[in-house]
């Protein structure tokens, strides 16, 4: 079985050559891209977030393997639901990098093998094309984030470190998130905020309770909170804000907005 596209045509373009002009517009010529462990990044429709996602995504290099996590907002399937059927994308195909795949599968017991939660996932879809526009060699070990537990996010962390240390290559993780949804851009901003200095401090655990405590639409926050501590336990420093911004910003309606935001963590 190959998984289809679900959104292309909504959230991107589905024409090849429109996708390739589309994200080269969105991605900025950068002098000196970094090697970085991971990037968080939305997953709206590219109009309203792709500025951001190109934005982040041209500051680094990405390798060949990029381990991508996203919430699932569908219900479908396993909590920490592993994909392991091949992409076909508007720009061609993608593989599953069945190494690291089978590494994550052996060692861990809470992130399972399931295809079903991927099947109508866009918050996963919407990264591939930007990164295959910048690794034409990419391939992708996907993985679709239900709410789970604290205890549960620092045990799949760290099987998520296990296997990536074992795979031994360079590998860029990628959480899917965006931030606060439907609020007027100064509620949005003040709670965003609030999250976004718990990712900059490399607090998992803040960012847990304070979108928890703090009520924050941030769909993301398990697939966020997993890779946090995944990149501690790999050796991260740092996290870097590349930008904020809302849906406002091009809807014009800042009474509904739905916050969007880039960070590297290096």
């Amino acid at each position: 079985m190959t998984r289809q596209p679900v959104v292309a045509d909504r959230f991107y373009p589905g024409d090849p050559t429109l996708l390739r002009q589309t994200i080269a517009e969105f991605i900025p010529s950068v002098q000196k891209k970094k090697k970085v462990l991971a990037v968080i990044v939305p997953h709206a429709g590219y109009v309203y977030s792709g500025a951001v996602a190109g934005e982040t995504f041209a500051t680094v290099q990405v390798p060949e393997t990029a381990l991508i996590l996203g919430p699932n907002h569908h219900g479908s399937g396993e909590p920490l639901a592993l994909g392991i059927s091949d992409w076909q994308m508007p720009m061609g195909g993608v593989s599953i990098e069945r190494g690291l795949a089978v590494s994550i599968l052996r060692n861990s017991d809470v992130i399972v093998e399931d295809d079903l939660a991927h099947l109508q996932e866009h918050s996963l879809e919407v990264q591939v094309p930007f990164l295959q526009f910048l690794q034409k060699k990419l391939k992708i070990v996907p993985i679709v984030v239900s709410h789970v537990s604290y205890e549960v996010c620092k045990q799949a962390a760290h099987d998520l470190a296990t296997a990536i240390r074992e795979f031994a290559k360079p590998v860029l993780m990628v959480a899917s998130t965006d931030m606060t949804h439907y609020e007027s851009r100064r509620n949005a901003s003040v709670k965003d905020h609030l999250a976004l200095e718990r990712i900059q401090a490399l607090d998992p655990i803040g960012l847990y309770e304070t979108v928890l405590g703090n009520h924050i639409s941030m769909c993301g926050i398990i697939p966020t909170t997993i890779t946090l501590l995944t990149v501690l336990e790999l050796g991260a420093t740092q996290a870097e804000l590349v930008r904020y911004t809302d849906s406002g910003e091009v809807s014009g309606d800042t009474d509904q907005v739905v916050g969007y935001a880039g960070l590297v963590i290096s």
